[in-house]
């Protein structure tokens, strides 16, 4: 057994296996692996404290937007649904996949359904696309093409893919936070944004953002645990100080006031609402397939990098490169998209905030057992999410993008302008058109295109061609008079 202390910031060093001492030990192998009950419910708990800004952020995020007929779906019932699903995807994944490994509403694929289905639809046609979008994941594992593809998108297009998201994220909280604004058409401007509401930061809803903003970043470099859920505890309490002395017209959607009672019942009223083939008939057969594509691409490429990246660093991935038993963390993976359709807080998908309970020395899931359990809780702490601002909360988008950023862009072969290329474009134009979906095509065809341009046409899967085919007549359908 080694006896050197692990760096700061590196998950210990699994402990040599011994004999299983009980049941429970037996059933997740948790002296097999090297670990301790102590040691899982630690990393259970900072598992937890490191994801549980989602309670906050996922109902703010899908509770901003409207569908075609001009409806909002219900803070306190997003809260309870993002929270129900949470609880139940990670209980599920300790228990089936045994992988210290939490799941939860999918930032990047909640705007997704905010921002793209949901405008050209009703929210339970939306939240149906979300349901089978889970399907096709479970159809995949099942049928062994989940990774077969994975691989016909090469590496440095799923990086701009990811990155992408990022950069959306990023422009999402700027926007909801106040510090950019959108430029009135009237104003005959070339110009789409400007800073704050008139070209100048003013107002105490923007300063409580750009001191969450710092403070959020600086717990991140400090590698705090919870940093970004501390930081949106701490600008909620300096914003309800402010609240209270100070006079502000507006916050927006949510005032920062101290609810009469933190404690209620969860509201399951979201739970179910949910059409499965309604969208289809919104917005055409084709686009409908798109958007569950886009769904679906969103949560494919990053739960499979999590799934690989939390593994390997829970010391879970064979000498051989294999991860045994991934097709039952596959499995629930498509299970949890599925399940946040059918309860409308959109898919739900791998954290990587798991890696802070694989710091703690977490290898096993009841270490995912315990943060579910932590989440059932929360259930009944709806009124303390739902009093939380945006100027507090969506310091946490623009952490949450660099940090995208941070860890994708150095995998990406800048040298090879046949990736580079339509990775920079797939990046770009999600935040330029935001749109996603947009994105994701632009990056697909142009790869396509330049690689057959390159001489190298016979590199590029089956499957691609195929995809940017499709993309190639969704962008062709308003010429051509389909839509």
């Amino acid at each position: 057994m080694s006896t050197t202390a692990p760096a700061k910031g590196m998950p210990p060093e699994p402990s040599a296996p011994q004999e299983p001492t009980s049941g429970l030990d037996r059933y997740f192998r948790i002296s097999e692996r090297g670990s301790t009950v102590a040691r899982e419910v630690r990393g259970g708990f900072a598992t937890f404290f490191a994801m549980a800004y989602i309670i906050v952020l996922n109902p703010i995020i899908l509770g901003s937007a409207k569908d075609m007929y001009g409806h909002q779906l219900d803070g306190g019932q997003l809260v309870t649904a993002t929270v129900l699903t949470a609880a139940f995807s990670t209980l599920l994944m300790g228990v089936i996949g045994n992988v210290p490994i939490a799941l939860a509403a999918g930032l990047g694929v909640n705007t997704v359904v905010a921002l793209q289905l949901a405008p050209r639809m009703s929210w339970p046609d939306a939240m149906g696309m979300v349901v089978l979008a889970g399907i096709v994941v479970m159809l995949l594992v099942a049928t062994g093409l989940r990774e077969r593809v994975m691989n016909a998108v090469p590496v440095g297009l799923r990086k701009g893919i990811a990155i992408g998201i990022g950069l959306f994220i990023m422009l999402i909280g700027l926007v909801d936070s106040g510090f950019v604004s959108r430029i009135p058409d009237a104003a005959h401007t070339t110009v789409p944004l400007q800073l704050g509401g008139d070209g100048h930061l003013t107002g105490w809803p923007v300063l409580v953002f750009i001191l969450g903003t710092l403070l959020t970043l600086a717990l991140i470099i400090r590698k705090v645990p919870g940093a970004i859920l501390i930081s949106i505890v701490v600008m909620t309490i300096v914003a309800m100080v402010i609240n209270a002395v100070a006079t502000v017209p507006s916050w927006g959607l949510t005032t920062p006031e101290w609810p009469g009672n933190p404690v209620a019942s969860p509201d399951f009223g979201l739970v179910g609402e949910v059409s499965l083939f309604g969208g289809f008939a919104k917005v055409g057969y084709l686009t409908g397939v798109l958007f569950v594509f886009t769904v679906l691409l969103s949560c494919f490429f990053d739960a499979m990098g999590t799934i690989l990246g939390v593994g390997d660093e829970a010391k879970l991935i064979d000498k051989d490169g294999n991860f045994p038993g991934i097709n039952r963390v596959l499995l629930v993976d498509g299970l949890a998209v599925a399940s946040g359709g059918a309860t409308s807080s959109s898919a739900t998908t791998c954290f990587v905030e798991s890696t802070a309970g694989v710091g703690e020395g977490a290898r096993t899931g009841l270490a995912s057992v315990v943060t579910g359990g932590l989440f059932s809780v929360a259930l009944f702490l709806t009124p303390l999410a739902t009093m939380v601002p945006s100027q507090a909360a969506t310091p946490a988008l623009l952490a949450v993008g660099f940090l995208i950023l941070a860890g994708s862009i150095k995998d990406i072969d800048w040298s090879d302008y046949t990736i580079a290329v339509p990775a920079f474009l797939a990046m770009v134009m999600m935040p330029f058109t935001y749109s996603i979906t947009n994105g994701i095509g632009i990056g697909f065809i142009t790869f396509s295109v330049l690689r057959l341009a390159a001489g190298r046409g016979r590199e590029v899967p089956v499957a691609m061609y195929i995809v940017s085919a499709v993309f190639v007549f969704y962008y062709a359908m308003p010429a051509l008079g389909l839509t």
